[in-house]
């Protein structure tokens, strides 16, 4: 492959300090053209995933090479929709979670847990329709059809549930968010004391409090290289059927409530024999736990990024898609589209265990207990800025004729020798002579 492809991979690597010389050992193949979007979605793909690879066999020791295919990579990035629970499809989006058109825009909302379906219709008037599936869709649609963007956002966010408005690229730059998002790099990874390095027995030990797609994924991939993963849930709040079943490969679950004194002991207790602790809850969610501990490896994983206005606000990558300027890009005029995967969040799992695997490296030769952070805007801003992306300025053309100035696309028929274009522009209809030219 060109080095267009490797460039994501050499990029990643670099945020994540590792050795440059160890990229000889990653080789791409397999099919072409997967995961097609406006942006470079597929090197996003390659590029996260031959990072954790990477970042797998150096703690290994092994000397790889990391094999990069792009139809297991796609394949991959769309783990959920090729789920099946005896034969079942898996079912992706509630009805009340998809793109609205509102009074001066669009608006994205995320209703598939029930909390979040109860949140959106209280505050859009709407609480009559939850035992009716038909009827909300209606109420909603015409609730968010009499307010703008920004209204609904607001309101909806407020009464504890998740809607964005749909913002370009240049909204999103501008957005106090975005600008945070913007100054910040992809990820952090910090040392935050000078714990001896842990001396470990047995399996690895990762405590995985996440949900929904992207820490899941992260865990899903440490628990295939050999951890013992123990993924903790709410009783309260479990996690979606399906979405139980695609993440949670290789793991075993508990239900924990941490509000009982009792649970909260259990809890304590894991932590204190754990190497690593994943989160994904939004950020300060969890503090009150005080879930760090001496030469513990912690990974924090958010949507929005621990800092700015929305620091403290719940996401997803749908919504992050949305609010970014991404679903403009991949729409059209009459409404905005979606990547082709829910990139952010299988992108951001792979780059959250490949920093762990890395911070782990480094732990066992220097010691210190490390954090890690990553959020899924900061995943969208890199695809969005720093990926390479197709740029057709250089295969266009300008010629001036009787139509005017006219911009054409290059011929792509090109040999040494051959003509750099064609000999003359378009002209009218209809206003040549119906003859031969002569010589």
């Amino acid at each position: 492959m060109d080095q267009t492809v490797a460039s994501g991979t050499e990029r990643l690597w670099a945020e994540l300090g590792g050795d440059p010389g160890l990229l000889r050992r990653v080789e791409y193949r397999g099919p072409s053209g997967l995961l097609a979007a406006r942006l470079p979605v597929m090197d996003l793909a390659r590029a996260t995933v031959a990072v954790a690879g990477l970042a797998a066999v150096e703690r290994a020791g092994l000397p790889g090479p990391v094999r990069v295919d792009d139809g297991a990579v796609a394949t991959a990035f769309v783990s959920e929709r090729h789920l099946r629970v005896g034969g079942r499809e898996p079912l992706t989006f509630a009805p009340l979670s998809r793109f609205w058109p509102a009074a001066d825009g669009w608006v994205r909302t995320h209703a598939n847990y029930p909390h979040h379906r109860r949140a959106l219709l209280d505050a859009l008037g709407a609480a009559d329709t939850l035992l009716d599936p038909q009827g909300a869709v209606g109420a909603v649609g015409a609730a968010i059809a009499e307010r703008t963007a920004a209204e609904v956002e607001s309101a909806v966010y407020a009464a504890g549930g998740l809607a964005v408005a749909v913002r370009t690229p240049q909204a999103w730059a501008a957005h106090e968010q975005g600008r945070e998002v913007s100054a910040r790099p992809l990820l952090t990874r910090e040392r935050l004391d000078d714990a001896p390095p842990r001396r470990r027995s047995g399996p690895l030990r990762v405590l995985d409090l996440t949900r929904v797609i992207a820490g899941p994924v992260a865990t899903r991939t440490l628990a295939l290289l050999g951890a013992d993963v123990l993924r903790i849930d709410p009783p309260a709040r479990p996690e979606l059927p399906d979405q139980h079943a695609d993440g949670n490969v290789g793991k075993r679950t508990a239900a924990l409530d941490l509000d009982r004194p009792s649970d909260r002991r259990t809890f304590d207790e894991l932590l204190d024999a754990a190497d690593v602790l994943v989160t994904g809850y939004r950020p300060g969610a969890l503090d009150r736990f005080d879930p760090h501990r001496p030469g513990l490896v912690v990974a924090r994983l958010s949507a929005w990024g621990e800092y700015g206005p929305w620091r403290e606000r719940r996401g997803f990558d749908s919504l992050v898609q949305a609010a970014t300027g991404i679903a403009v890009t991949e729409g059209s005029e009459r409404e905005p589209g979606a990547l082709p995967a829910q990139a952010l969040d299988h992108g951001s799992g792979y780059l959250l265990a490949a920093a762990v695997l890395r911070s782990l490296t480094e732990q066992d030769r220097d010691g210190g207990t490390r954090l890690v952070r990553l959020a899924l805007a900061q995943t969208g801003h890199w695809l969005t800025h720093t990926l390479p992306r197709y740029d057709p300025a250089g295969h266009l053309t300008e010629t001036d004729g009787p139509l005017g100035r006219l911009r054409h696309a290059l011929s792509p028929v090109a040999y040494e020798g051959g003509p750099a274009g064609w000999s003359r522009p378009p002209g009218l209809p209809g206003a040549d002579a119906p003859a031969w030219l002569t010589a």
